[in-house]
């Protein structure tokens, strides 16, 4: 884990992204980012790369178009929205576990109105091509995003593969899915439970934290571990995107140790 510190400032500044390029994780369901380099240094003394990529790849933020008809598309958002003060929680899951509105009450330190709020249960370590990651991961409960929605946060962020518990999404048996198979049964296998009782909303955090004009950020990862129970300032970079839906995107904290700025230090 690295910490860089600005030499100009002072700041101090975490990586929050995972790297992204070929074989990245992808969605069951959706094909792989394809690269290779279109003109080269052995060639020309120019390194080029031609990419097709779905852009829910890695680390990736979605713009409220994204769920919401006529909603806000990457480049109609507003800038203030990728940038501001915010709090780092930790809420430990475990396979098909779902974070709920009194998980966000409980997690230290408190959410603020108008946070950016990122959401860690640890799944980023299990970042990989795997039945685990993408199957078993937890996700948000529709009273969570609710409670999310009323603090007015400016962006929600997860470590998971997306915000909605898997079995709420096309993973499992709702709308042009199921593309895990046999998700739906090793879901029950492991907990007794019947997911069409347990999820039968098809993407319901999803579409409440866009619905509100929140954007998401899904597959946070890097070193956001160092910030655990913390508050920071947070910085996305996604892309200028019209009509775009969601992106690949770098995402960033900063804290100021020194406490001279309007920035958290971090303790």
């Amino acid at each position: 884990m690295t910490v860089v510190t600005d030499s100009y400032t002072g700041l101090q500044l975490v990586e929050l992204s995972h790297n992204w390029g070929h074989g990245v994780p992808s969605y069951p369901g959706q094909a792989d980012v394809k690269m290779f380099r279109a003109v080269k240094h052995s060639q020309h003394g120019v390194l080029a790369w031609k990419i097709n990529t779905v852009m829910h790849t890695g680390t990736h933020l979605n713009a409220p178009i994204h769920m919401i008809q006529r909603g806000a598309d990457l480049a109609a958002i507003s800038e203030d929205r990728y940038f501001g003060n915010g709090v780092v929680l930790s809420i430990p899951k475990g396979s098909y576990e779902v974070i709920t509105a009194a998980d966000l009450e409980a997690a230290k330190p408190g959410v603020k109105q108008g946070d950016i709020v990122v959401i860690v249960t640890g799944w980023h370590h299990k970042y990989s091509e795997s039945f685990e990651y993408y199957g078993e991961s937890p996700g948000l409960s529709k009273d969570a995003a609710q409670w999310l929605v009323d603090k007015e946060c400016k962006m929600v962020a997860v470590d998971t593969q997306q915000i909605d518990h898997p079995l709420a999404t096309s993973l499992g048996p709702h709308r042009g899915g199921p593309t895990m198979r046999r998700l739906a049964g090793e879901y029950t296998k492991a907990t007794g439970k019947d997911p069409k009782k347990e999820h039968g909303e098809w993407n319901v955090a999803h579409k409440a934290l866009l619905g509100a004009g929140i954007p998401t950020i899904e597959q946070v990862g890097g070193d956001v571990d160092l910030l655990l129970g913390k508050r920071a300032t947070f910085v996305a970079t996604p892309w200028k995107f019209q009509y775009g839906d969601a992106c690949p995107v770098r995402f960033v904290a900063m804290t100021d140790p020194s406490g001279n700025l309007r920035i958290p230090s971090g303790k």
